[in-house]
């Protein structure tokens, strides 16, 4: 498992991020990584994990190889029609020199979270798992009539470990 750290002092969420230059940086990392590899991409931002600093939610996840580390906790729109069991919520990209998947969440997490929340969030932790080693779950949400194809379960939820590749800290 790698961790890489990166250093974005330009990603901010006091205006709305350049994701496109920002989804650029860390794609470069994805594709200097994980260049073929079919992998699921995670972000997450640590302030919303409350009495927990980046570098203690970072140390969880190389431990458990998840940040969902409270069964307590529900998490954000894990609560679907079906009531499908859901690990993790990513987006999966097989890495070739064009891939441009890590703008996408960066504007999720702005634009996304502020019609959800009534604030944006800056992500400082991205994860990156084994497409192989998750299953995707197909859901809907009570109201909305898409299909959502963004959820994901751990194949062996015993060993969450195997499936993830990296972190890449944000700071």
């Amino acid at each position: 498992m790698k961790l890489i750290k990166l250093n974005i002092p330009q990603y901010t969420v006091d205006s709305e991020p350049d994701d496109k230059a920002i989804g650029k940086i860390v794609d470069d990392e994805l594709k200097k990584n994980f260049m073929g590899k079919s992998i699921l991409v995670r972000g997450v931002a640590s302030s919303e994990h409350q009495g927990k600093t980046v570098d203690e939610l970072v140390e969880i996840i190389q431990k458990t190889g998840t940040d969902r580390y409270d069964p307590q906790r529900t998490g954000d729109r894990y609560e679907n029609v079906e009531g499908k069991h859901i690990d993790l919520f990513a987006f999966p990209e097989t890495i070739t020199p064009g891939s441009e998947v890590f703008s996408k969440i960066v504007w999720g997490f702005y634009h996304s979270a502020k019609a959800i929340h009534g604030y944006p969030v800056r992500i400082d932790i991205v994860m990156i798992y084994d497409a192989n080693q998750m299953q995707q779950v197909t859901h809907k949400y009570e109201g909305r009539e898409d299909i959502k194809d963004d959820g994901f379960a751990f194949i062996d939820s015993t060993n969450k470990m195997e499936a993830l590749l990296g972190i890449i800290q944000i700071d």
